[in-house]
């Protein structure tokens, strides 16, 4: 698991959730998600890792894999 550092840019793995690397990110870029440390708040709407987008719930119920929920 990835270190969380108090300011920068963190990734997250859309098929899990948890942190992962820089390295494994660049690997995997249609599955995992890059965030700004405190950018704060998008009220737990979806985002696309392909894309980078918000979508909506049933987009993200039809690609649980490529999307998060961001808190």
């Amino acid at each position: 698991m990835a270190k969380r550092n108090g300011s920068g840019t963190r990734h997250r793995s859309a098929i899990n959730g948890q942190f992962v690397t820089a390295r494994k990110a660049a690997n995997n870029p249609r599955t995992t998600l890059s965030e700004q440390v405190g950018g704060g708040s998008t009220h737990g709407v979806h985002r696309s890792a392909v894309s980078g987008k918000f979508v909506s719930d049933a987009y993200a119920k039809r690609h649980p894999k490529t999307t998060i929920r961001d808190n």
